[in-house]
Protein backbone atom coordinates (compact mmCIF):
# COMPACT_ATOMS: atom_id res chain seq x y z
CA UNK A 1 0.00 0.00 0.00
CA UNK A 2 1.01 3.25 -1.36
CA UNK A 3 0.35 7.35 -0.21
CA UNK A 4 -0.43 8.86 -3.83
CA UNK A 5 1.21 12.56 -4.05
CA UNK A 6 3.19 14.70 -6.52
CA UNK A 7 6.46 12.61 -5.34
CA UNK A 8 5.34 9.59 -6.96
CA UNK A 9 6.55 8.05 -9.80
CA UNK A 10 4.45 7.25 -12.54
CA UNK A 11 1.72 5.34 -12.37
CA UNK A 12 -1.15 3.88 -14.32
CA UNK A 13 -4.67 4.54 -14.71
CA UNK A 14 -7.21 2.24 -15.82
CA UNK A 15 -10.90 2.66 -16.73
CA UNK A 16 -13.89 0.97 -15.32
CA UNK A 17 -14.16 -1.40 -18.03
CA UNK A 18 -10.19 -2.20 -18.11
CA UNK A 19 -10.47 -2.55 -13.99
CA UNK A 20 -13.26 -5.15 -14.49
CA UNK A 21 -10.99 -7.29 -17.06
CA UNK A 22 -8.23 -6.99 -15.12
CA UNK A 23 -10.23 -8.28 -11.54
CA UNK A 24 -12.21 -10.94 -13.79
CA UNK A 25 -8.57 -12.20 -14.87
CA UNK A 26 -7.30 -12.13 -11.38
CA UNK A 27 -10.24 -14.03 -10.16
CA UNK A 28 -9.81 -17.42 -12.05
CA UNK A 29 -6.50 -18.90 -10.28
CA UNK A 30 -7.61 -17.72 -7.01
CA UNK A 31 -9.40 -19.50 -4.40
CA UNK A 32 -13.23 -18.15 -4.07
CA UNK A 33 -14.10 -14.69 -2.25
CA UNK A 34 -9.79 -14.23 -2.11
CA UNK A 35 -9.69 -11.32 -3.94
CA UNK A 36 -12.65 -9.62 -1.83
CA UNK A 37 -10.93 -10.69 1.46
CA UNK A 38 -7.51 -9.13 0.41
CA UNK A 39 -9.50 -6.02 -0.25
CA UNK A 40 -11.14 -5.94 3.31
CA UNK A 41 -7.58 -6.37 4.55
CA UNK A 42 -6.12 -3.88 2.73
CA UNK A 43 -9.07 -1.09 4.13
CA UNK A 44 -9.02 -2.48 7.73
CA UNK A 45 -4.96 -1.97 7.49
CA UNK A 46 -5.95 1.41 6.50
CA UNK A 47 -8.58 2.32 8.82
CA UNK A 48 -6.53 1.32 11.80
CA UNK A 49 -3.19 3.56 10.46
CA UNK A 50 -5.52 6.48 9.84
CA UNK A 51 -7.78 6.50 13.07
CA UNK A 52 -5.90 4.47 15.65
CA UNK A 53 -7.86 5.94 18.60
CA UNK A 54 -10.83 5.88 17.29
CA UNK A 55 -13.68 4.41 19.38
CA UNK A 56 -16.43 3.61 16.67
CA UNK A 57 -16.12 2.90 13.09
CA UNK A 58 -19.30 2.86 11.09
CA UNK A 59 -19.18 1.03 7.95
CA UNK A 60 -21.91 2.52 5.19
CA UNK A 61 -22.12 -0.82 3.26
CA UNK A 62 -24.19 -1.00 -0.53
CA UNK A 63 -25.39 -3.89 -2.21
CA UNK A 64 -22.21 -4.38 -4.77
CA UNK A 65 -19.10 -5.70 -4.02
CA UNK A 66 -18.31 -2.65 -2.89
CA UNK A 67 -20.47 -3.18 0.10
CA UNK A 68 -18.90 -6.68 0.46
CA UNK A 69 -15.21 -5.00 0.73
CA UNK A 70 -16.57 -3.15 3.53
CA UNK A 71 -18.05 -6.23 5.33
CA UNK A 72 -15.10 -8.04 4.78
CA UNK A 73 -12.90 -5.13 6.29
CA UNK A 74 -15.85 -4.70 9.45
CA UNK A 75 -14.87 -8.52 10.26
CA UNK A 76 -11.39 -7.47 11.32
CA UNK A 77 -11.60 -3.95 12.52
CA UNK A 78 -13.88 -5.76 14.92
CA UNK A 79 -11.08 -8.70 15.47
CA UNK A 80 -8.79 -5.87 16.39
CA UNK A 81 -11.15 -4.61 19.07
CA UNK A 82 -12.97 -1.68 17.51
CA UNK A 83 -16.47 -1.15 18.08
CA UNK A 84 -17.84 -1.49 14.59
CA UNK A 85 -21.36 -0.96 13.11
CA UNK A 86 -22.98 -1.64 9.77
CA UNK A 87 -25.35 0.86 7.89
CA UNK A 88 -26.86 -2.27 5.54
CA UNK A 89 -28.43 -0.40 2.41
CA UNK A 90 -30.03 -3.72 1.65
CA UNK A 91 -29.22 -7.60 0.87
CA UNK A 92 -26.41 -7.79 -1.35
CA UNK A 93 -26.64 -9.03 -4.71
CA UNK A 94 -22.95 -10.54 -5.89
CA UNK A 95 -21.66 -14.01 -4.50
CA UNK A 96 -18.34 -12.65 -2.99
CA UNK A 97 -20.25 -9.90 -1.10
CA UNK A 98 -23.09 -12.35 0.27
CA UNK A 99 -20.37 -14.99 1.32
CA UNK A 100 -18.55 -11.40 3.51
CA UNK A 101 -21.95 -10.55 4.90
CA UNK A 102 -22.55 -14.31 6.48
CA UNK A 103 -19.36 -14.02 7.39
CA UNK A 104 -19.60 -10.69 8.92
CA UNK A 105 -22.90 -12.09 11.07
CA UNK A 106 -20.79 -14.61 12.32
CA UNK A 107 -18.31 -13.19 14.01
CA UNK A 108 -21.18 -10.97 15.11
CA UNK A 109 -20.64 -7.19 13.37
CA UNK A 110 -23.52 -5.06 14.06
CA UNK A 111 -25.34 -5.05 11.24
CA UNK A 112 -28.45 -2.05 11.86
CA UNK A 113 -30.34 -0.16 8.86
CA UNK A 114 -30.17 3.02 10.73
CA UNK A 115 -28.09 4.92 12.94
CA UNK A 116 -28.16 3.49 16.68
CA UNK A 117 -25.30 6.26 18.22
CA UNK A 118 -23.48 9.41 17.21
CA UNK A 119 -20.56 9.22 16.13
CA UNK A 120 -17.92 11.71 17.36
CA UNK A 121 -14.94 13.69 15.32
CA UNK A 122 -12.00 10.90 16.79
CA UNK A 123 -14.11 8.42 15.22
CA UNK A 124 -13.92 6.82 11.54
CA UNK A 125 -16.91 6.14 8.77
CA UNK A 126 -15.92 4.04 5.80
CA UNK A 127 -17.93 4.27 2.83
CA UNK A 128 -18.72 1.73 1.32
CA UNK A 129 -21.70 2.26 -1.05
CA UNK A 130 -20.73 2.03 -4.59
CA UNK A 131 -17.40 2.43 -5.72
CA UNK A 132 -16.91 2.18 -9.63
CA UNK A 133 -20.06 1.04 -9.73
CA UNK A 134 -21.88 4.62 -9.89
CA UNK A 135 -23.35 5.42 -13.45
CA UNK A 136 -26.22 7.64 -12.56
CA UNK A 137 -27.59 10.27 -9.59
CA UNK A 138 -28.12 8.53 -6.60
CA UNK A 139 -31.48 8.63 -5.51
CA UNK A 140 -33.87 8.16 -2.28
CA UNK A 141 -31.90 5.80 0.29
CA UNK A 142 -28.39 5.73 -1.40
CA UNK A 143 -28.59 9.53 -1.49
CA UNK A 144 -29.49 9.90 2.20
CA UNK A 145 -27.01 7.65 2.84
CA UNK A 146 -24.27 9.43 0.98
CA UNK A 147 -25.30 12.87 2.35
CA UNK A 148 -25.32 11.64 5.96
CA UNK A 149 -21.39 10.57 5.59
CA UNK A 150 -20.69 13.96 3.92
CA UNK A 151 -22.61 15.45 7.37
CA UNK A 152 -20.13 13.48 9.54
CA UNK A 153 -17.78 15.48 11.88
CA UNK A 154 -15.80 12.61 11.47
CA UNK A 155 -12.99 11.67 8.95
CA UNK A 156 -14.41 9.65 6.12
CA UNK A 157 -12.96 6.72 4.27
CA UNK A 158 -13.41 5.78 1.06
CA UNK A 159 -13.14 2.15 -0.20
CA UNK A 160 -12.00 1.99 -4.31
CA UNK A 161 -13.75 5.45 -5.33
CA UNK A 162 -16.23 8.43 -3.36
CA UNK A 163 -19.62 7.29 -4.21
CA UNK A 164 -21.40 9.11 -6.70
CA UNK A 165 -18.16 10.02 -8.43
CA UNK A 166 -17.58 9.17 -11.66
CA UNK A 167 -14.52 6.40 -11.73
CA UNK A 168 -13.44 7.38 -15.51
CA UNK A 169 -14.08 11.59 -15.51
CA UNK A 170 -13.96 13.05 -12.03
CA UNK A 171 -17.18 14.01 -12.69
CA UNK A 172 -19.85 14.04 -9.43
CA UNK A 173 -23.17 12.23 -10.54
CA UNK A 174 -25.06 13.86 -8.47
CA UNK A 175 -24.62 14.29 -4.71
CA UNK A 176 -21.13 12.50 -4.20
CA UNK A 177 -19.13 11.65 -0.80
CA UNK A 178 -16.82 14.27 0.20
CA UNK A 179 -13.73 11.28 1.35
CA UNK A 180 -11.09 12.64 3.82
CA UNK A 181 -9.08 9.61 2.07
CA UNK A 182 -9.71 7.44 -0.67
CA UNK A 183 -8.22 3.90 -0.84
CA UNK A 184 -8.36 2.86 -4.55
CA UNK A 185 -8.05 -1.22 -4.82
CA UNK A 186 -6.57 -3.08 -7.57
CA UNK A 187 -5.81 -0.05 -10.01
CA UNK A 188 -5.72 3.70 -9.78
CA UNK A 189 -8.99 5.36 -11.59
CA UNK A 190 -8.27 8.48 -13.64
CA UNK A 191 -11.44 10.27 -11.65
CA UNK A 192 -9.80 10.68 -8.69
CA UNK A 193 -6.94 12.75 -10.20
CA UNK A 194 -8.70 15.45 -12.04
CA UNK A 195 -11.58 17.62 -12.22
CA UNK A 196 -13.68 17.22 -8.91
CA UNK A 197 -11.85 14.21 -7.81
CA UNK A 198 -9.31 15.12 -6.41
CA UNK A 199 -11.76 17.26 -3.80
CA UNK A 200 -13.82 14.32 -3.44
CA UNK A 201 -10.93 11.53 -2.87
CA UNK A 202 -9.05 13.88 -0.23
CA UNK A 203 -5.77 11.63 0.00
CA UNK A 204 -5.60 9.14 -1.99
CA UNK A 205 -4.22 5.70 -1.15
CA UNK A 206 -3.37 2.64 -3.46
CA UNK A 207 -2.95 -1.03 -2.73
CA UNK A 208 -3.17 -3.59 -6.02
CA UNK A 209 -4.44 -6.22 -3.40
CA UNK A 210 -1.74 -8.85 -5.01
CA UNK A 211 -2.53 -7.93 -8.65
CA UNK A 212 0.26 -7.57 -11.50
CA UNK A 213 -1.16 -5.15 -14.15
CA UNK A 214 2.12 -4.84 -15.48
CA UNK A 215 1.70 -5.65 -18.80
CA UNK A 216 -1.60 -3.83 -19.24
CA UNK A 217 -1.98 -0.89 -21.34
CA UNK A 218 -3.01 2.39 -19.56
CA UNK A 219 -5.94 4.46 -20.50
CA UNK A 220 -3.85 7.23 -18.75
CA UNK A 221 -0.74 7.70 -16.68
CA UNK A 222 -0.54 9.50 -13.36
CA UNK A 223 2.74 11.79 -13.69
CA UNK A 224 5.06 12.51 -10.67
CA UNK A 225 7.99 14.02 -9.84
CA UNK A 226 10.13 12.03 -12.28
CA UNK A 227 9.21 14.50 -14.74
CA UNK A 228 10.88 17.31 -12.88
CA UNK A 229 13.65 16.95 -14.25
CA UNK A 230 16.21 19.74 -15.43
CA UNK A 231 18.82 19.43 -17.90
CA UNK A 232 22.38 19.50 -15.97
CA UNK A 233 25.15 22.23 -16.92
CA UNK A 234 28.64 21.70 -17.83
CA UNK A 235 30.69 24.58 -16.62
CA UNK A 236 32.12 25.18 -20.11
CA UNK A 237 28.71 26.61 -21.16
CA UNK A 238 27.70 29.74 -21.52
CA UNK A 239 24.16 31.59 -21.80
CA UNK A 240 24.38 30.76 -25.70
CA UNK A 241 24.34 26.99 -24.88
CA UNK A 242 20.35 26.89 -23.12
CA UNK A 243 18.72 28.94 -25.73
CA UNK A 244 16.15 31.89 -26.68
CA UNK A 245 13.35 32.73 -25.71
CA UNK A 246 10.58 35.25 -27.25
CA UNK A 247 7.64 36.01 -25.33
CA UNK A 248 4.83 37.49 -27.13
CA UNK A 249 2.02 39.51 -26.01
CA UNK A 250 1.45 42.03 -23.71
CA UNK A 251 -1.56 44.24 -25.52
CA UNK A 252 -2.47 47.50 -24.33
CA UNK A 253 -3.30 46.73 -19.89
CA UNK A 254 -2.08 43.62 -20.34
CA UNK A 255 1.90 44.13 -20.27
CA UNK A 256 2.02 42.26 -16.71
CA UNK A 257 0.85 38.79 -18.77
CA UNK A 258 3.98 39.40 -21.13
CA UNK A 259 6.57 40.18 -18.30
CA UNK A 260 5.41 37.41 -15.99
CA UNK A 261 5.98 34.87 -18.42
CA UNK A 262 9.23 36.33 -19.70
CA UNK A 263 10.59 36.44 -16.18
CA UNK A 264 9.43 32.64 -15.49
CA UNK A 265 11.37 32.05 -18.95
CA UNK A 266 14.53 33.37 -17.49
CA UNK A 267 13.80 31.53 -13.88
CA UNK A 268 13.33 28.52 -15.68
CA UNK A 269 17.44 28.55 -16.95
CA UNK A 270 16.38 30.11 -20.88
CA UNK A 271 19.86 31.99 -22.07
CA UNK A 272 17.97 35.15 -23.36
CA UNK A 273 14.96 36.14 -23.24
CA UNK A 274 13.03 38.58 -25.35
CA UNK A 275 9.90 40.37 -24.95
CA UNK A 276 8.26 41.59 -27.72
CA UNK A 277 5.01 43.82 -26.29
CA UNK A 278 2.28 44.34 -28.56
CA UNK A 279 1.29 47.81 -26.21
CA UNK A 280 3.10 50.31 -28.57
CA UNK A 281 2.81 52.67 -25.23
CA UNK A 282 4.93 49.93 -23.11
CA UNK A 283 7.60 50.66 -20.99
CA UNK A 284 10.92 49.91 -22.10
CA UNK A 285 12.46 47.63 -19.84
CA UNK A 286 11.55 45.69 -16.94
CA UNK A 287 12.63 47.73 -13.74
CA UNK A 288 12.27 44.57 -11.64
CA UNK A 289 14.03 42.38 -14.14
CA UNK A 290 16.40 44.28 -16.28
CA UNK A 291 17.86 41.27 -17.49
CA UNK A 292 14.42 40.64 -19.90
CA UNK A 293 15.21 42.20 -23.44
CA UNK A 294 12.29 43.87 -24.55
CA UNK A 295 12.24 44.39 -28.58
CA UNK A 296 9.24 46.06 -30.21
CA UNK A 297 8.31 44.45 -33.09
CA UNK A 298 10.55 41.74 -32.70
CA UNK A 299 8.64 39.00 -34.34
CA UNK A 300 8.23 40.88 -37.80
CA UNK A 301 12.32 42.37 -37.74
CA UNK A 302 13.74 38.64 -36.79
CA UNK A 303 14.99 36.95 -39.53
CA UNK A 304 13.50 33.03 -40.29
CA UNK A 305 16.91 31.29 -38.79
CA UNK A 306 16.51 33.30 -35.58
CA UNK A 307 12.75 32.28 -35.23
CA UNK A 308 13.44 29.09 -36.53
CA UNK A 309 15.86 28.89 -33.39
CA UNK A 310 14.12 30.50 -30.78
CA UNK A 311 11.49 28.98 -28.54
CA UNK A 312 8.45 31.29 -29.06
CA UNK A 313 6.00 32.10 -26.25
CA UNK A 314 2.70 33.44 -27.90
CA UNK A 315 -0.58 35.13 -26.69
CA UNK A 316 0.15 35.67 -23.17
CA UNK A 317 -2.28 39.18 -22.92
CA UNK A 318 -1.79 39.64 -26.55
CA UNK A 319 -5.47 41.26 -26.89
CA UNK A 320 -6.80 40.94 -30.82
CA UNK A 321 -3.75 42.70 -31.29
CA UNK A 322 -1.82 38.86 -31.35
CA UNK A 323 -3.85 38.00 -34.79
CA UNK A 324 -1.21 40.22 -36.67
CA UNK A 325 1.66 38.08 -35.57
CA UNK A 326 0.33 34.91 -35.52
CA UNK A 327 0.92 34.08 -39.25
CA UNK A 328 4.58 34.85 -39.02
CA UNK A 329 5.23 32.71 -35.51
CA UNK A 330 3.17 29.95 -36.96
CA UNK A 331 4.88 29.20 -40.15
CA UNK A 332 8.65 29.70 -39.23
CA UNK A 333 9.31 29.04 -35.11
CA UNK A 334 10.30 25.42 -34.72
CA UNK A 335 8.82 24.99 -31.04
CA UNK A 336 5.86 27.27 -30.12
CA UNK A 337 3.87 27.55 -26.83
CA UNK A 338 0.36 29.18 -27.68
CA UNK A 339 -1.61 30.45 -24.58
CA UNK A 340 -4.31 32.38 -24.09
CA UNK A 341 -5.19 34.98 -26.47
CA UNK A 342 -3.21 33.33 -29.09
CA UNK A 343 -5.34 30.57 -28.90
CA UNK A 344 -8.88 32.18 -28.88
CA UNK A 345 -7.63 34.11 -32.06
CA UNK A 346 -7.10 30.52 -33.41
CA UNK A 347 -10.38 29.21 -32.62
CA UNK A 348 -11.61 32.08 -34.24
CA UNK A 349 -9.77 31.52 -37.76
CA UNK A 350 -9.96 29.05 -40.07
CA UNK A 351 -6.76 29.94 -41.62
CA UNK A 352 -4.67 30.43 -38.50
CA UNK A 353 -5.99 26.96 -37.30
CA UNK A 354 -4.89 25.46 -40.22
CA UNK A 355 -1.39 27.19 -40.36
CA UNK A 356 -1.52 25.21 -36.60
CA UNK A 357 -1.70 21.46 -38.08
CA UNK A 358 0.31 22.08 -40.75
CA UNK A 359 3.31 22.53 -38.26
CA UNK A 360 3.28 18.88 -37.28
CA UNK A 361 4.15 18.27 -41.17
CA UNK A 362 7.20 20.32 -41.20
CA UNK A 363 8.87 18.98 -37.77
CA UNK A 364 7.05 21.99 -35.85
CA UNK A 365 6.57 21.20 -32.46
CA UNK A 366 3.68 23.09 -30.59
CA UNK A 367 2.29 23.30 -26.79
CA UNK A 368 -1.00 24.26 -26.67
CA UNK A 369 -1.84 25.74 -23.03
CA UNK A 370 -5.76 26.21 -22.69
CA UNK A 371 -7.91 26.76 -19.75
CA UNK A 372 -11.36 24.41 -19.92
CA UNK A 373 -12.97 27.77 -21.68
CA UNK A 374 -10.47 28.28 -24.16
CA UNK A 375 -10.27 24.74 -24.85
CA UNK A 376 -14.12 24.79 -25.62
CA UNK A 377 -13.74 27.57 -27.83
CA UNK A 378 -10.90 25.20 -29.96
CA UNK A 379 -13.40 22.28 -30.11
CA UNK A 380 -16.14 23.90 -30.54
CA UNK A 381 -18.16 23.04 -27.52
CA UNK A 382 -19.48 24.09 -24.29
CA UNK A 383 -16.68 24.50 -21.54
CA UNK A 384 -19.38 21.82 -19.55
CA UNK A 385 -18.48 19.56 -21.94
CA UNK A 386 -14.82 20.07 -21.56
CA UNK A 387 -15.13 19.25 -18.18
CA UNK A 388 -17.23 16.52 -18.26
CA UNK A 389 -14.41 14.36 -19.93
CA UNK A 390 -11.31 15.81 -19.12
CA UNK A 391 -8.98 13.34 -20.76
CA UNK A 392 -11.09 12.86 -23.95
CA UNK A 393 -11.30 16.65 -24.37
CA UNK A 394 -7.18 17.01 -24.27
CA UNK A 395 -6.97 14.07 -26.15
CA UNK A 396 -9.69 15.19 -29.19
CA UNK A 397 -7.52 18.54 -28.55
CA UNK A 398 -4.08 16.78 -29.39
CA UNK A 399 -5.79 15.25 -32.08
CA UNK A 400 -7.25 17.63 -33.95
CA UNK A 401 -4.40 20.08 -33.59
CA UNK A 402 -1.32 17.80 -33.82
CA UNK A 403 0.42 18.71 -31.21
CA UNK A 404 0.96 18.74 -27.40
CA UNK A 405 -2.09 19.74 -25.25
CA UNK A 406 -2.11 20.89 -21.78
CA UNK A 407 -5.67 21.35 -20.46
CA UNK A 408 -5.09 23.21 -17.37
CA UNK A 409 -7.08 23.00 -14.06
CA UNK A 410 -7.44 20.42 -11.52
CA UNK A 411 -5.56 17.27 -12.31
CA UNK A 412 -3.96 18.91 -15.91
CA UNK A 413 -3.79 16.64 -18.30
CA UNK A 414 -1.28 16.59 -21.05
CA UNK A 415 -1.98 14.65 -24.30
CA UNK A 416 -0.12 14.27 -27.69
CA UNK A 417 -1.10 12.36 -30.56
CA UNK A 418 -0.35 8.69 -30.42
CA UNK A 419 0.08 8.61 -27.05
CA UNK A 420 -1.76 7.60 -23.56
CA UNK A 421 -2.07 10.94 -21.60
CA UNK A 422 -0.99 11.77 -18.53
CA UNK A 423 -2.78 13.47 -15.24
CA UNK A 424 -0.44 16.10 -13.12
CA UNK A 425 0.16 15.03 -9.88
CA UNK A 426 1.01 18.38 -8.31
CA UNK A 427 -0.54 21.34 -7.61
CA UNK A 428 -3.41 22.53 -5.65
CA UNK A 429 -6.01 25.77 -5.55
CA UNK A 430 -3.32 27.98 -4.42
CA UNK A 431 -2.80 28.41 -7.83
CA UNK A 432 -6.19 29.61 -9.07
CA UNK A 433 -4.68 33.43 -8.93
CA UNK A 434 -4.24 35.87 -12.11
CA UNK A 435 -1.00 35.27 -14.46
CA UNK A 436 0.43 31.91 -12.90
CA UNK A 437 -1.14 30.78 -16.36
CA UNK A 438 1.45 33.17 -17.73
CA UNK A 439 3.91 31.70 -15.25
CA UNK A 440 3.46 27.99 -16.81
CA UNK A 441 3.87 29.33 -20.22
CA UNK A 442 6.78 31.13 -19.66
CA UNK A 443 8.46 28.76 -17.81
CA UNK A 444 7.80 25.65 -20.06
CA UNK A 445 9.12 27.83 -23.25
CA UNK A 446 12.41 28.31 -20.71
CA UNK A 447 12.62 24.44 -20.09
CA UNK A 448 11.84 23.44 -23.61
CA UNK A 449 14.86 26.11 -25.11
CA UNK A 450 17.19 24.09 -23.24
CA UNK A 451 16.16 20.35 -24.05
CA UNK A 452 17.79 18.37 -26.84
CA UNK A 453 16.16 15.01 -27.42
CA UNK A 454 16.32 14.86 -31.06
CA UNK A 455 12.63 14.26 -31.66
CA UNK A 456 10.89 17.78 -31.05
CA UNK A 457 7.51 16.03 -29.97
CA UNK A 458 9.47 13.87 -27.54
CA UNK A 459 11.34 17.57 -26.41
CA UNK A 460 7.65 19.09 -26.50
CA UNK A 461 6.48 16.50 -24.73
CA UNK A 462 8.89 16.16 -21.78
CA UNK A 463 9.03 20.18 -21.63
CA UNK A 464 4.91 20.22 -20.72
CA UNK A 465 5.34 17.58 -18.59
CA UNK A 466 8.05 19.09 -16.59
CA UNK A 467 6.74 22.61 -16.53
CA UNK A 468 2.69 21.70 -15.40
CA UNK A 469 4.48 19.29 -12.52
CA UNK A 470 7.06 21.38 -10.78
CA UNK A 471 4.41 24.64 -11.67
CA UNK A 472 2.32 22.89 -9.08
CA UNK A 473 5.08 21.62 -6.97
CA UNK A 474 6.26 24.70 -6.17
CA UNK A 475 2.74 26.19 -4.94
CA UNK A 476 2.24 22.72 -2.82
CA UNK A 477 5.85 23.68 -0.93
CA UNK A 478 4.44 26.91 -0.60
CA UNK A 479 1.82 26.36 1.06
CA UNK A 480 -0.34 29.56 1.15
CA UNK A 481 -3.85 29.60 0.25
CA UNK A 482 -3.27 31.93 -2.44
CA UNK A 483 0.07 32.52 -4.23
CA UNK A 484 0.55 35.32 -6.27
CA UNK A 485 1.85 34.48 -9.72
CA UNK A 486 5.69 37.03 -9.29
CA UNK A 487 5.97 35.18 -6.16
CA UNK A 488 5.26 32.02 -7.38
CA UNK A 489 7.59 32.41 -10.41
CA UNK A 490 10.43 32.89 -7.04
CA UNK A 491 9.42 29.68 -5.38
CA UNK A 492 9.77 27.76 -8.66
CA UNK A 493 13.34 29.17 -9.15
CA UNK A 494 14.32 28.38 -5.47
CA UNK A 495 13.44 24.57 -6.01
CA UNK A 496 15.03 24.43 -10.01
Amino acid sequence: MRRIDRFCPDLPLFDVAHTRRIEQAALAPLAPHALMQRAGDAVARLALALAPHAQRVRIVAGTGNNGGDGLDAAIRLQHAGKAVEVLLLGEPQADDARDALARARDAGVAIHAEVTAPLGTQDLAIDALLGIGASRPAEGALRDAIAALNALPCPVLAIDLPSGLAADTGRPLGEAVHATHTLSLLTLKPGLFTAAGRDHAGTVWFDDIGVDTSREAPEAWLGGAATGDAPARRHAQHKGSFGDVAVVGGASGMAGAALLAGRAALAAGAGRVFVEMLDAQAPAFDAARPELMLRPGWSQRVDRETLARSTVVCGCGGGDAVRAVLPTLLSGSARLVLDADALNAIAADEALRRQLRARAGRDQATVLTPHPLEAARLLGVDSTQVQADRLASARRLADDCACVVVLKGSGSVIAAPDRAPCINASGDASLASAGTGDVLAGWLGGHWAQRDEADANERAWHAARHAVWWHGAAAEVAARPVLRAAELIEEMAARR
